[in-house]
């Protein structure tokens, strides 16, 4: 039970994910970098109004504890937060193109693609093991992924992508550990907001006047972006990036139900099809979790107790 915290921080984040649309397509009138800017620059006045009021002693830390760091471990550090910052960069402007642009079923692509090049990626780089029932969930997530691209190649194109931006970002800050997971953020959406504001006032249109945008940015900002990121960060403690990866796949089936149900895209049998099996891909995944919990249950009701009333004493 010690990782259920972590479970449900990061399916909790990439639930909320599946509803983006929700609240990004009523913007698809505006350009995508134009939301693009306006999201990171809410993101970043917000949280570095959070640390300022709630967070210094975090960040007084932080600082304290980066001095500290030997030259190799500081250039490491560095380099891990930046290159968050700019892969996050990527993701996001990216996401809303293709969503607002392309189709909602690309996007959703994207995040069915990202899980199996985070195992891949994780395997690879940081050595993270996994069981043969495991490599069989990402077998069936592979499958399930070709099935999708062979009606529309490009949305495969798209999704290759968006998804590995944001997988290269998850295996790095698995690497990224012994600092606050807020102030982490802070500093990658902060720096994220920095790299973008040079190209502001050669790329932004006319400041939008309605009332409906800048509610709907606000709301991006913080429900949709600084809540989930956190709880990404949180879970990635706990959990390794193949596990928090996997557990992605939540996003984009919530988000085909909506683009079927609520946006009324067309849907072939195939990708329903397909979209089942990479369900069951992640339940098979975590199934090892689920059964050993069952086994710690059921070892436990099966364990005598030895307690004042059992009539036990220690010699």
């Amino acid at each position: 039970m010690k990782t259920a915290k972590y479970y449900l921080a990061a399916i909790f984040a990439y639930a909320t994910w599946g509803f983006f649309s929700l609240v990004l397509k009523p913007l698809s009138g505006y350009a995508s970098v134009d939301i693009l800017f306006y999201r990171i620059f809410s993101c970043a006045i917000l949280m570095v109004f959070i640390t300022a009021l709630f967070k210094r002693a975090d960040l007084l830390k932080a600082f304290s504890d980066i001095k500290a760091l030997p030259a190799k471990q500081k250039r490491n550090m560095l380099l891990l937060n930046v290159g968050g910052s700019i892969l996050l960069n990527i993701n996001w402007f990216s996401f809303i193109y293709v969503l607002n642009h392309v189709s909602i079923k690309a996007t959703s692509l994207a995040y069915l693609v990202c899980p199996i090049i985070t195992t891949l990626l994780a395997y690879w780089l940081l050595h993270e093991k996994l069981n043969k029932i495991q490599w069989a969930a990402v077998a069936l997530s592979i499958i399930g992924c070709l099935l999708l691209s062979y009606a529309n190649i490009m949305d495969m194109v798209y999704g290759i992508i968006i998804g590995s931006s944001y997988a290269a970002y998850l295996v790095s800050q698995r690497k990224n550990i012994g600092f606050d997971k807020f102030i982490t953020l802070t500093f990658h959406i902060v720096l994220s907001a920095l790299l973008l504001l040079p190209f502001y006032p050669a790329y932004s249109g006319r400041i939008p006047g309605t009332t409906t945008f800048w509610v709907l940015i606000e709301v991006i900002a913080l429900g949709f972006t600084v809540i989930p990121l956190f709880l990404n960060l949180y879970a990635l403690k706990g959990l390794n990036s193949s596990t928090v990866g996997m557990l992605l796949n939540i996003n984009p089936i919530i988000a085909f139900a909506i683009a079927a149900l609520v946006y009324l895209e067309p849907i072939s049998p195939l990708q329903m099809a397909a979209y089942s099996i990479i369900f069951l891909s992640v339940i098979v995944f975590n199934a090892h979790y689920l059964l050993k919990n069952k086994q710690k249950q059921m070892h436990g009701r099966d364990q005598p107790s030895f307690g004042k009333d059992s009539g036990y004493s220690e010699a």
